[in-house]
């Protein structure tokens, strides 16, 4: 089955209710966040008020659309409040059950890093459960390494869950 090409955008509060859909079902999937609680519509607007820490950069958030629906999402967010990491951010990226396996994610990753550069990021990293191939090999398609990982970096539904911590560097910044 051919599906239309992915287009892939700033996300604006517009997206919300479809970005908000897309966490939850990771969410639900137990394979992608710590996160149990899911997410409304509003709650995901008040990602695009997120008040970045002094100095810190704008961080991009990014949709990807395949046909007339929304169906993948990326966004870089504080790494941590210190001004040395201002130029440092986390980053998470989901897509919609429906379209995974359609190199959604690719589509999100080739237009998010070049976002990140020209925000002047020097570094993203994240955490990912070891058991999520998707995200891995995402990463490692797109020039992430593999730093280490934390053991029993948090319980989920009464289990202690290890993830793999992944960086990608932006040397053109680290001047």
């Amino acid at each position: 089955m051919s599906h239309p090409p992915v287009f892939v955008r700033t996300a604006t509060v517009h997206d919300a209710p479809r970005i908000g859909t897309i966490y939850n079902e990771g969410i639900r999937g137990r394979i992608a966040t710590f996160e149990t609680t899911e997410r409304s519509a509003t709650d995901v607007a008040a990602w695009f008020v997120d008040t970045p820490t002094e100095g810190a950069l704008a961080y991009p958030f990014l949709v990807a659309e395949q046909g007339d629906s929304v169906v993948g999402w990326i966004r870089a967010s504080s790494y941590r409040p210190r001004y040395a990491y201002r130029s440092i951010a986390e980053y998470s990226v989901y897509v919609a059950n429906e379209a995974r396996g359609r190199r959604v994610g690719d589509a999100l990753m080739a237009a998010f890093l070049p976002a990140c550069s020209y925000a002047g990021l020097t570094k993203i990293v994240s955490r990912i459960f070891p058991e999520n191939s998707a995200s891995l090999s995402l990463c490692a398609r797109h020039g992430f390494r593999v730093v280490g990982t934390y053991e029993k970096h948090g319980m989920l539904d009464g289990v202690w869950r290890d993830v793999v911590i992944v960086e990608r560097l932006f040397p053109e910044n680290q001047r």
